[in-house]
């Protein structure tokens, strides 16, 4: 059994991974905690890598900015990156989603790429 400091949460969530030499990819969040979250996307950056991350929530006009985060792992099952660097005021808005999450435990929150944002 993994241990980990900070608890993970099922999402599907649409967002956009940007690689250093600023290619944005299409991307979901399928887990998310405060310090980091697994995504799919069709590229698959190596271990390491600097990345930035844009997640976007619903009802937000704007999605959270993970100005640099780190490729952990990536693999059959997605990849995995911790965030390294968030703006305080974007880590505030994370930590909302988050207590939102694990308010909802055993329901994961799907985002429809589609559809639009309810207010």
């Amino acid at each position: 059994m993994v241990v980990r400091k900070f608890p993970r949460f099922p999402v599907a969530i649409p967002s956009t991974l940007v690689q250093r030499d600023k290619l944005r990819y299409n991307a979901s969040v399928k887990d998310l905690s405060l310090k980091g979250c697994r995504l799919e996307s069709v590229v698959r950056p190596f271990t390491g890598m600097q990345v930035e991350l844009l997640i976007e929530l619903p009802g937000e006009p704007t999605p959270i900015h993970v100005n640099r985060g780190a490729v952990r792992w990536s693999g059959s099952h997605g990849i995995g990156v911790e965030f390294l660097t968030v703006a305080p005021h974007e880590q505030e808005r994370l930590k909302r989603v988050v207590e939102q999450l694990s308010g909802q435990v055993g329901q994961a929150l799907i985002i429809p790429k589609d559809e639009p944002p309810k207010a």
